[in-house]
């Protein structure tokens, strides 16, 4: 595909005072008479690890077959019929960086750190808890974000809320309040590998500051909220100029990206309004009261990122472990009457009742059809020759099978996108039980974006069949 056009520097922003802003990928943004493929508009691989501990409802969310996805998917997975074509289910994987050592119980709800590892985290409260590796979000960030604005992103929709550092079994609390960890220097002699966590950012209204600008100092940015002043008003002489230049477009694109800036500054508002007004509950301000508007901001914000190029890898924490969190179902086509759920962990203790499964299977397709709204918004923008999905993945996982029995074996792992081409969807992958460690997946994960390794974790190879 050969471009003539009017060219401007891919990495564009608008600034003014105390606000920049990058600007998406425009068709001004790619040389004249270029071939698409060799300028700077080739599509940038984007990755995204999200993580809800306690599996799923055994029976509710595994393909009968393996081979192409049936007409209807499972109950769990239904709400990703819009973008089965970018979707492969993975079963039969064994978490086995999950597991308690051996002679213990209960530890296991102590390592959602071990997702992006395949390590078992050393069990200690101190400040020598590692993860044996950096995860491979950050393994990916060195690769692929370094010429980014933030070369990776951590968001959560829980807060970790303790204030002890040893959160149960003798585990550190960061092993649950994080899953993505950096490696840090590791003194010779040393006989564990020192990694580091990265805290996962719960306030949308400091994420939005982070990504798209805002004052440098919480005195300004509290004056800018005082104000009510719209980062897109701070620079509208700039942005005006700009699109007097533009084709159609290109006009077209500034205006719809814009406006989903708009949008959710206007749902930050409300959210941080909203949450002054009852002051009982202890939210710090801008982090929406619903779970549904909470992780949707973290995921349109998240789109907007990738759309314009200012990080590449994001990890988000839907919850932690042992939660009581009870979720309000919106109405729609998968919840036609609402409903409230009961506790997360309490619920994931199903007692093997068939009623209760039900129950329990509910939350988990609640949980899904978050992650397919983001999918579904991402497979909306274009990107290049394709759209943000067709060069996007999103691994999309858990720590358990059915965590009645805190069964590791049988663990749901669902990859959405395209991978830029590598990955084929619409698809159910199955592997004979505990034979294929998550650590393969994540080994061949790495191997999707470039980056080869010998070993991730408790690898013993790749995923066969996956590509």
């Amino acid at each position: 595909m050969y471009i003539t056009k009017k060219h401007m520097p891919r990495r564009r922003f608008l600034k003014s005072a105390g606000c920049t802003l990058a600007l998406p990928l425009l068709d001004a943004m790619v040389p004249a008479s270029s071939v698409l493929a060799q300028s700077a508009a080739t599509p940038k691989p984007r990755f995204v690890g999200i993580f809800f501990p306690h599996g799923m409802a055994p029976g509710y969310w595994e393909p009968a077959a393996e081979g192409p996805l049936p007409q209807k998917l499972p109950h769990i997975l239904e709400s990703l019929n819009k973008v089965r074509e970018h979707t492969t289910v993975l079963s039969g994987l064994w978490s086995k960086s999950a597991e308690p050592p051996e002679g213990t119980t209960g530890s296991d709800h102590w390592v959602a750190a071990a997702y992006l590892t395949g390590i078992k985290p050393r069990k200690t409260a101190g400040s020598d808890a590692t993860v044996g590796s950096p995860t491979i979000d950050q393994t990916l960030a060195r690769k692929i974000g370094q010429d980014t604005l933030l070369p990776s992103l951590q968001l959560a929709v829980e807060d970790p809320n303790s204030s002890s550092s040893n959160c149960g079994e003798g585990y550190s609390c960061s092993y649950t309040n994080s899953i993505s960890w950096i490696d840090l220097p590791t003194p010779p002699n040393e006989p564990y590998v020192h990694t580091s966590p990265l805290p996962m950012e719960l306030n949308p209204q400091t994420v939005f500051e982070r990504l798209f600008g805002s004052g440098t100092t919480p005195e300004q940015r509290a004056a800018r909220l005082r104000q009510n002043r719209s980062i897109l008003d701070s620079i509208r002489a700039e942005l005006a100029s700009l699109t007097r230049d533009l084709g159609a477009g290109d006009r077209r694109t500034i205006s719809q990206y814009t406006e989903e800036i708009r949008e959710i500054e206007r749902r930050l508002q409300i959210a941080a309004t909203a949450t002054a007004e009852i002051p009982e509950i202890a939210l710090p301000p801008g982090i929406p009261e619903s779970f549904d508007d909470h992780i949707k901001l973290h995921f349109d914000m998240t789109a907007l990122a990738f759309r314009a190029d200012i990080t590449r890898v994001v990890t988000l924490l839907g919850a932690r472990d042992l939660t009581a969190r009870t979720y309000a179902f919106p109405k729609s086509e998968l919840f036609p009457n609402g409903g409230v759920s009961g506790s997360f962990h309490g619920a994931s203790h199903h007692q093997e009742d068939p009623i209760q499964i039900r129950r329990y299977a509910d939350i988990n397709r609640y949980h899904v059809s978050t992650m397919a709204y983001f999918a579904e918004k991402l497979k909306s923008i274009p990107d290049g020759d394709g759209t943000l999905l067709d060069h996007s993945l999103i691994l999309y996982g858990t720590n358990m099978g059915n965590s009645n029995q805190h069964m590791h074996y049988d663990v749901p792992h669902i990859l959405v996108g395209g991978a830029n081409g590598q990955l084929k969807g619409n698809r159910h992958v199955a592997y004979e039980r505990k034979t294929v460690t998550t650590g393969n997946l994540l080994l061949s994960v790495l191997d999707l974006y470039g980056v080869r390794k010998d070993v991730q974790g408790d690898s013993t190879g790749r995923l066969e069949k996956l590509t």
